[in-house]
């Protein structure tokens, strides 16, 4: 597994639980940068994803 695939889950669990606080607590800005650091995690997922399969054809 590539280690922008785990960032990447890293960034989306850590994010939903930021956005998860900002809503409990009120913290509209909180709530926004938890949701902004789920969708930078989809995207390392992603490009690990990518990484992976191109390392993975070259077998």
């Amino acid at each position: 597994m590539d280690k922008d695939r785990i960032d990447g889950m890293a960034n989306q669990a850590g994010g939903k639980i930021k956005e998860g606080v900002g809503k409990l607590v009120g913290d509209k800005k909180m709530e926004t940068e938890g949701q902004a650091q789920q969708v930078k995690g989809k995207v390392e997922n992603a490009a690990g994803g990518v990484k992976d399969a191109v390392r993975d054809a070259g077998r």
